[in-house]
């Protein structure tokens, strides 16, 4: 919470207040999906690494790299298709949960978290 509140008060001269509990909810949500990211590529580089050490620069590159595949940042759905993701995949949100928070509808939730999963299956194939 101390990590919202931070960013809160870094970007405290662009903040509009038109809607207060929807921007702590998006600051929270973006906190939350950088941490989790950081945590996944420290997760892929160690089990990566495979020796029990902590992993090292190349194998924290190597797990950056697989991340932005994934998340391609070309892509201008890549932000709002992670957030969906975690939604769903980590907080267990219902696909008409989601739906509703993201402003789409359960088909367009569902191909989104089905593309995702595609481009997961090349990378782990290749």
């Amino acid at each position: 919470m101390q990590d919202v509140f931070v960013a809160v008060l870094r970007a405290e001269e662009t903040l509009r207040d038109e809607a207060p509990s929807a921007l702590l909810l998006r600051i929270a949500t973006n906190v939350c999906l950088n941490r989790l990211a950081d945590e996944l590529v420290l997760s892929i580089a160690d089990a990566g690494s495979g020796d029990g050490h902590p992993p090292d620069a190349e194998s924290r590159t190597l797990a950056r790299n697989l991340l932005a595949k994934l998340f391609r940042p070309d892509d201008p759905l890549a932000a709002s298709t992670e957030t969906i993701a975690v939604m769903h995949l980590v907080d267990g949100l219902t696909l008409e949960e989601v739906a509703r928070e993201a402003g789409l509808s359960v088909s367009g939730v569902r191909k989104r978290l089905r593309t995702l999963r595609g481009r997961l299956s090349q990378l782990e194939g290749v």
